[in-house]
């Protein structure tokens, strides 16, 4: 496995070197069959380098980029007739400058497109045996009332799964405990993330797979697992021979949680009526006016992977797994949910001016770029202040005691996915990157 993982490896880094040396050798052929003509030159330049490029992307992404990437490339494609044709090229040429294009291009898509993804076929080759004493815990509030509005309870009735529907004032823990006193073999939640943490704690106390309906508003362990969250009642499907899926939940504080928890504005923003409306993008534009001249830094304290101590940050987000992160305000999603570690990401943000760059960043999906921004993985984080944390915990606002101890619990509980769903977690599924530069990171073994 690992010689196999070797030669992958060297395989991405040759295609990625190839891919750029062809792009170069592309343009210095177009250089050589225009050098007599300026304009010319320039034209067919830059439509060589518009074409590369764009190729690039169009290998290396998808949906709206991918499509946007390849009406560009088609410009540059024009672009490169026009130039060469007009210094007075003919066909061979074109098809030389031509070929290293497509050259570049394929050996792009070799170093970009065939990253391994997180599920084999080998994962998902055992279905899990029918569960012989099923139960469905349900928020009917959750979602804006998908319960009802699926008919969830009759649905359950009608595949022999027990309905348990929460009331006003019910321990949800309480109620899954009690359920697998009653002898329930598989055990499962429709509603919000919130309410699947909380399920599947007992889930994992008692060994027992722990099944996840899409019930909730924005349902983002479910997208991880790779469900269709439009497919409420077929996410039943599971009770019934799901796909088995083994992976980590996180604990802060000791209180689980399967997706991710918030310090900072961030939790402020996770507190507030907008984040409840699904209005992130609004809540974060907010950021500019948190920071104006009277603003107190936050007193939050860490030490991040290089050992290095932080005083303050206006953003730290600790989450089961690490996440994709082209902007903060899309969360995004994770590549897997079973490596073993939390991902942390930092932002400290010194003035209304830097809270402005962020922000511009962070709307072409490139936080990243940002100074102020820090993200790593590791299996234990801690945070201290001088008084209680205000922490958002999978969307629902907490105060809790300092130190704030971060942990994961590895392979903590088994998920049962339903067959028809498609099983892969969704940054898994394709790399998509921002830049070229990350050919030359995948030509130099860079991270």
């Amino acid at each position: 496995m690992a010689a196999d993982a070797t030669t992958s490896s060297l395989q991405h880094r040759l295609s990625a070197a190839l891919a750029l040396i062809a792009g170069l050798g592309s343009l210095i052929a177009v250089l050589v069959f225009t050098i007599d003509s300026f304009w010319n030159l320039l034209i067919a330049l830059i439509g060589a380098a518009v074409v590369v490029t764009g190729g690039w992307y169009v290998v290396a992404n998808r949906g709206t980029r991918r499509l946007v990437a390849a009406l560009v490339a088609v410009l540059g494609v024009v672009l490169v007739v026009l130039g060469l044709v007009g210094a007075g090229s003919g066909l061979l040429q074109l098809f030389g400058a031509g070929v290293l294009m497509v050259v570049s291009i394929v050996f792009a898509q070799r170093a970009t497109g065939s990253h391994p993804t997180s599920v084999t076929a080998a994962d998902l080759a055992t279905p899990h045996p029918p569960a012989s004493k099923p139960v469905l815990i349900m928020n009917p509030w959750s979602g804006g009332g998908k319960v009802d509005r699926f008919n969830l309870e009759q649905e359950c009735r009608d595949r022999g799964i027990e309905p348990v529907v929460l009331t006003k004032g019910d321990d949800l823990v309480q109620l899954a405990e009690d359920a697998v006193s009653r002898g329930a073999d598989v055990i499962g939640m429709a509603g919000g993330d919130g309410s699947q943490a909380l399920v599947a704690t007992v889930a994992m106390r008692h060994g027992i797979p722990h099944v996840v309906i899409p019930a909730g508003t924005r349902n983002h362990l479910a997208l991880d697992l790779g469900l269709d969250r439009d497919d409420v009642v077929g996410a039943l499907d599971a009770f019934a021979g799901g796909i088995p899926r083994t992976v980590d939940l996180a604990t802060v504080n000791g209180r689980i949680f399967v997706n991710n928890a918030s310090l900072g504005l961030y939790a402020d923003i996770v507190s507030s009526d907008a984040y409840r409306d699904a209005k992130l993008r609004t809540a974060l534009d907010t950021l500019p006016d948190l920071l104006g001249p009277n603003a107190d830094s936050l007193d939050l304290h860490f030490v991040d992977i290089d050992g290095v101590t932080h005083d303050t940050a206006d953003v730290v987000l600790v989450s089961n797994n690490p996440y994709v992160l082209d902007s903060l305000g899309g969360v995004g999603t994770r590549p897997r949910m079973d490596a073993g570690v939390l991902g942390v990401v930092s932002l400290t943000l010194t003035s209304a001016t830097e809270a402005r760059r962020f922000l511009a960043l962070e709307t072409a999906g490139q936080v990243d770029r940002f100074p102020g921004w820090e993200q790593w993985t590791t299996p234990h984080f801690e945070v201290t202040s001088d008084g209680p944390v205000q922490v958002g915990v999978d969307g629902e606002a907490l105060t809790m005691d300092s130190p704030v101890v971060f942990e994961v619990v590895p392979a903590a509980v088994t998920m049962l996915i339903p067959p028809q769903a498609p099983g892969r977690y969704p940054a898994a599924r394709a790399k998509s990157w921002n830049s070229p530069r990350e050919l030359w990171d995948i030509a130099l073994a860079r991270s």
